[in-house]
This record gives C-alpha cells, structure tokens and sequence, in this order.
C-alpha cells in the first residue's frame, strides 16, 4: 500500500531519450534546423540541478528510461498523467495523448504508480495530465481544455472521481496547455494569465481562488510554467545568455521582475534555473516536474 510523504514529493526523468527529432508544438517551429538539435548532456546537466534543489526542499522519485525507449518527450512528466488526492484512494490517472509521437509515454507512469501501490486508470478522453490540470483545494482542480485536453475528459474525472472541475478553454495555439498560463500558488491564490481565457471562465474561477493577474507576454515567457516547493518558487530562466539589447531579455526582465513581485507580496522566493535545452521542446520549468503529493500547496504560506 501507498504510504504518502510527509515532505513536498515530485516525479522526475533523466532526459536519455530527449530529443527535438519530431516538432509537435509552435515554440519548437520558432527554430532552424541546426538550432533545435539538443546537447543532451547539457540537458541532463539542467534537469540535474533541478532535481538536486527539489530533492534538498523534498523527495523526488525518478521515472524510469526503458531500455531503447524512442519517446523523445518522457521528460516531460507533467503530461504523463495526474495524481488525485482527497477521494477514497491515492489515484494516478494517466494521460491519452493528442500528439500521435507521445503515446506510449502514460504506460510507463500507470506501471510506476501501480507498483507504489496507487490505483491507476487512463483516461478514456483526450487528456495531457497535470499540464492541463492543477489541484486549487480540497477536491477542487481547474482544467484547460480546447487544445490538448478535451473538455468530456472534464466531465468524466467529475463523474468518476466525484471532484469538482472548473473548466478554462484555451484558445492560444501558443499556450496549448494550461500551465501556460495558470500556476497555483497556495490554497487561496492562482496566478492567471486573465487575457487567455473568456471573462465568464475568469469570473467561474474567482469563485474559488483570489486570482493574481499576469499578461499574456509574462506566461509566453514562462511565468506561470513554474514549480512551488515549500516557500520558493523554481522558474526557467536564460537571462544571463541574453544580450542586453535584444527584445528576449526585455521580455525576460519583464517576467523575471513580475514573478519577483509576486513572490515578494507573498513571502517567497524565486529561484531559476536555465533550461535552454528544454525550451527546444516548447518546454519550461513545470513540465519536467510532476506532483505526487501537494505538501507546499495544502500549507499556509509561512
């Protein structure tokens, strides 16, 4: 039987398998040809730092490569599927993909999650896993649909599990999953990107979180694809490889001094990585990181 972690607990993977051979969002069409080729021991130096700051704030298991795997997204556990909390068993429920190139992916987090002693399921729907869908409070979760996510998969995680679902469709080919323009911050308070959403959805989400806004510039440069554990929040960055003069380190500044205000107001504090390599994949901080409990977010700030 499952025995939860009294400390913040994350899912990771070694990027082994990573690579940018099929190009299946617009951020990876943004690069020529020789500039989306990955260094993959860079990339495994970048998710290593990471893993290395999560493992010191909490407990990080580590996805297993099968031998030989193709599956050039595995890294990106957060698509891999979603753990449910506060119904009558610990649930894993793995994804069914959209992108043809990434099936395959949900079976390897399903098998994980079974031998911890998890129940585990796939969803029946069109469903990219936490990416598409984060825990607020208590058995409340909000969800993006209308790109990678269909919005039956909604109804039938409500059915299923007996949570309740706010529903955000999402409309941005840019932002084609939700933590790209959503992250949560504590029980009571949700970073939003406002302008991507219908201001009836907007209006359905206030009911249950006090909304902090963020333009659309700050979530296309990765503002809200973040990652909380304890009082810090872990960002992507690549301001220091920026010149001073180009239009990337304006737009970074910009979001790099808006999550700091945020952070701040708050009592917390940021932290950034550079993940270069990964954003060859249309990829950023909470991509690579999977929640398995959600120790940081059921706590006060303090």
């Amino acid at each position: 039987m499952e025995i939860e972690l009294q400390v913040p607990t994350y899912i990771m993977n070694i990027p082994t398998s990573y690579s940018t051979d099929i190009r299946n969002n617009l951020w990876m069409e943004e690069y020529y040809k020789d500039e989306i080729i990955v260094n993959l021991s860079k990339a495994i130096h970048e998710m290593w730092e990471v893993y290395s700051f999560l493992s010191c704030e909490g407990f990080v298991y580590l996805l297993p490569n099968p031998k030989g795997s193709k599956l050039q997204d595995l890294t990106f556990v957060a698509n891999n599927g979603i753990v449910l909390h506060n119904i009558e068993n610990p649930t894993f429920v793995g994804s069914n993909f959209t992108v043809k190139n990434r099936i395959g992916e949900e079976n390897i987090g399903l098998n994980f999650f079974d031998q911890l002693g998890y129940q585990t399921i796939k969803c029946p729907h069109l469903f990219e896993g936490e990416a598409d869908m984060k825990f607020i409070k208590d058995n409340i979760y909000v969800a993006g649909y209308g790109m990678r996510t269909e919005k039956a998969a909604h109804k039938w995680f409500e059915d299923k599990f007996g949570i309740k679902i706010i529903s955000l469709q999402m409309t941005d080919p840019y932002i084609y999953h939700l933590d790209c323009a959503v992250f949560t911050l504590s029980k009571d308070k949700m970073i939003v990107a406002t302008e991507a959403f219908s201001k009836q959805d907007i209006k359905q989400l206030e009911k249950h979180v006090e909304i902090i806004p963020v333009t659309i510039g700050h979530s296309r440069a990765g503002l809200t694809n973040s990652v909380r554990v304890n009082n810090y929040i872990i960002n992507g960055s690549d301001i220091d490889f920026l010149k001073k003069t180009s239009k990337d380190y304006k737009m970074e500044r910009d979001k790099n001094n808006k999550i700091e205000e945020i952070a701040a107001d708050n009592g917390m504090e940021v932290c950034y990585f550079n993940l270069e390599e990964f954003m060859k994949g249309g990829a950023l901080m909470s991509c690579l990181v999977l929640n398995v409990n959600y120790k940081s977010y059921k706590s006060d700030l303090f």
